[in-house]
């Protein structure tokens, strides 16, 4: 044979590094590919819980508060499992595969049964009975509906996802293999052509074959083929005999489905879904902790309205002891024990609707703090607040500008919602690809070899063809050494004459990126709102507490002055019951100012995505669960 394969080294090395890049073992082509691992299930409380228990108490500052949620909380928990979500799609799109999409629905904390709420009266008491504190009975928090947790969907996409546009060239090689065996028979009109009027045929199939795309938007093919062919012909050269063939088709589309921008779009929009996953995240962690410094807030307030509901009980009680006094020895009316007696069952009423609104609070606070509320010991908790509330005396003031220009910069919704946005017009390739025509440059190369065993009956007519003699090696060797070669190359053209479904496609994409960018501004603005919104409120508790404080303070002095004059019987119960009430309304007004002062504060830090830094909360920490 005048070319072995022993001299064409280069075919061999050429063949040699196809095959590599074909099943993607060379560098060029090499990925990185993103981790599947993903932490375990698990249901079970967290230690520290256990840790803060003492006798039965939880003694819970707001700092604890927020590394149990941190620890524990289900909706954060939740969110973990979607960030290796995000590398099984990043690997997905690695693949040449369309994306899965992502999960944009958030919990907020449940709104809970909220702090004591009373109104300012600066006035001294009237002659016309004013409502007693504690006149109403609370109803169940399922009925309030407080203990559902609302959602956000911060998706700004719609609900029609976009089109896929494009198709991506499968870019993971495949592996393609046929064995077979098949015997035939088939009748012969013609004698002379195989020497029998029947010609029986077994043939044994042996084909591999090596496939995948490319980031330009081709597609390579290597297929081997092998069949050897066992007989009964009588004329023919050899029997049996082994054909072969390796061949290689390269398709490259010139126009459709051209260049790595195009084919790479949905590994870009994959690795931006893995940074949009991480801001969610992120978001929901900001949701959970304003969430449960809202929660511990009204739960303290609701424990110090309680404290006064039992202030106001007792001196209910002892203006009940000194009435019944007076009463005997006849210097008031027996009407003025009925009025004290009232005023008891009043304030004991207060007392009772207190308590449970703070066990009410407390249930939830537990819930969103635990993993678990089937633990007894959980169950049996009574939470002991640590912190109190306070009202800076003096607030740092930044100007307006500043904070807005903070929250346009620094909150995850705001920063994924772009991202969103990038992602479409990132799409948008796929979409305008998809309605050029086809054009597709393809090229193909072939050896193929052949090799038998001589016919004894025809040998003399084959004696100058030694090189077909053989076996599957000799056809092999033919094959490599490209003794018989095909090769050829041309070009495929598919003009469609009216692709109204990739323009419609186009179409729609185009109107949903204008519509994403029109729900951003929409976001923008709620977010600008926001803080302007957390600013007035906070004025406005600050404006409350120091009435209140003041009002407080006087109606104190008056209760005190009037208790004064019933002791030396000037007055009636009537009206210490009345100061009394206004004494315990401007006490709980006070105590609910301070609580909606801090809640204020929270929410500008939260609309200017400052909450976290100000609780001393780590992102990364808490992705592993930790404070």
């Amino acid at each position: 044979m005048n070319n072995s394969i022993f001299e064409r080294g280069d075919a061999r090395r050429a063949f040699a590094a196809l095959l590599a890049v074909l099943l993607g073992l060379t560098p060029l082509f090499a990925q990185n590919q993103p981790p599947h691992t993903s932490p375990q299930v698990s249901l079970e409380n967290s230690a520290r819980f256990h840790e803060l228990m003492r006798a039965g108490n939880l003694y819970l500052s707001l700092q604890d508060a927020l590394a149990l949620a941190i620890e524990n909380n289900l909706d954060i928990e939740l969110e973990r499992f979607v960030l290796p979500g995000a590398d099984a799609e990043l690997l997905r799109a690695q693949g040449g595969g369309t994306l899965r999409g992502l999960n944009f629905t958030l919990a907020e904390v449940p709104t809970g049964v909220g702090g004591p709420l009373s109104p300012v009266e600066t006035g001294a008491a009237s002659t016309v009975g004013l409502p007693t504190p504690g006149s109403s009975v609370a109803t169940s928090a399922t009925e309030l509906g407080v203990l559902g947790a609302p959602q956000d969907n911060l998706s700004i996409l719609g609900s029609v996802p976009q089109s896929n546009g494009t198709a991506v060239p499968i870019q993971d090689p495949s592996l393609a293999g046929q064995l077979g065996w098949l015997h035939q028979t088939t009748p012969e009109t013609a004698f002379q052509s195989y020497g029998t009027n029947a010609l029986v045929t077994n043939t044994t199939t042996a084909n591999a074959g090596i496939s995948r795309g490319f980031t330009s938007g081709a597609t390579a093919a290597v297929n081997f083929t092998d069949n050897h062919t066992v007989w009964n012909s009588l004329t023919s050269g050899f029997n049996p005999f082994n054909g072969s063939a390796l061949g290689v088709t390269v398709t490259q589309p010139l126009l459709r489905g051209f260049g790595a921008t195009l084919n790479r779009r949905f590994i870009r929009i994959a690795a931006n879904e893995r940074r949009i996953n991480s801001l969610l995240f992120q978001q929901q962690l900001i949701n959970t902790v304003y969430g449960v410094v809202r929660l511990y807030t009204d739960f303290v307030a609701l424990t110090e309205d309680e404290k006064v509901k039992q202030e106001t009980l007792t001196l209910s009680e002892k203006l009940l002891a000194d009435t019944q006094a007076q009463v005997e020895i006849g210097t008031l009316a027996r009407v003025e024990l009925t009025r004290a007696n009232a005023q008891v069952a009043s304030a004991r009423l207060g007392v009772i609707n207190a308590h449970g609104l703070r066990d009410e609070e407390e249930a939830i606070l537990k819930n969103v703090l635990t993993r678990s509320n089937a633990d007894a010991e959980v169950r049996s908790a009574h939470i002991i607040p640590t912190d109190t509330l306070a009202v800076p005396d003096q607030e740092e003031v930044r100007p307006i500008q500043d904070m807005l220009a903070d929250a346009l910069a620094n909150r995850p919704d705001l920063s994924q919602a772009k991202l969103q946005i990038d992602n479409s017009q990132i799409g948008l390739l796929g979409s305008r690809n998809a309605t050029l025509p086809e054009v597709d440059l393809v090229g193909v190369m072939q050896n193929s070899g052949l090799a038998g065993t001589l016919n004894p009956a025809v040998a003399p007519a084959y004696a100058g063809y030694p090189g077909f003699s053989g076996g599957f090696g000799s056809a092999l060797e033919q094959v490599l050494a490209r003794n018989y070669p095909t090769y050829g190359i041309g070009v495929q053209v598919t003009v469609p004459i009216h692709n109204r479904i990739a323009e419609a496609d186009l179409a729609r994409d185009e109107l949903q990126v204008k519509q994403s960018q029109i729900r951003l501004a929409q976001l923008q603005n709620q977010a600008r709102l926001e803080v302007e919104d957390a600013l007035i409120a906070m004025r406005r508790a600050r404006a409350s507490y120091q009435a209140a404080v003041e009002a407080r303070q006087l109606q104190q002095e008056s209760l005190q002055a009037e208790q004064d004059k019933f002791e030396i019987g000037s007055t009636t119960a009537f009206f210490v019951i009345q100061y009394e009430s206004l004494v315990a309304q401007a006490r709980s007004t006070e105590v609910a100012a301070q609580s909606s002062y801090v809640k204020a504060k929270a929410a500008l830090q939260r609309a200017t995505g400052a909450i976290l830094d100000a609780n001393h909360i780590s992102f990364d920490n808490a992705l592993k669960g930790k404070m």
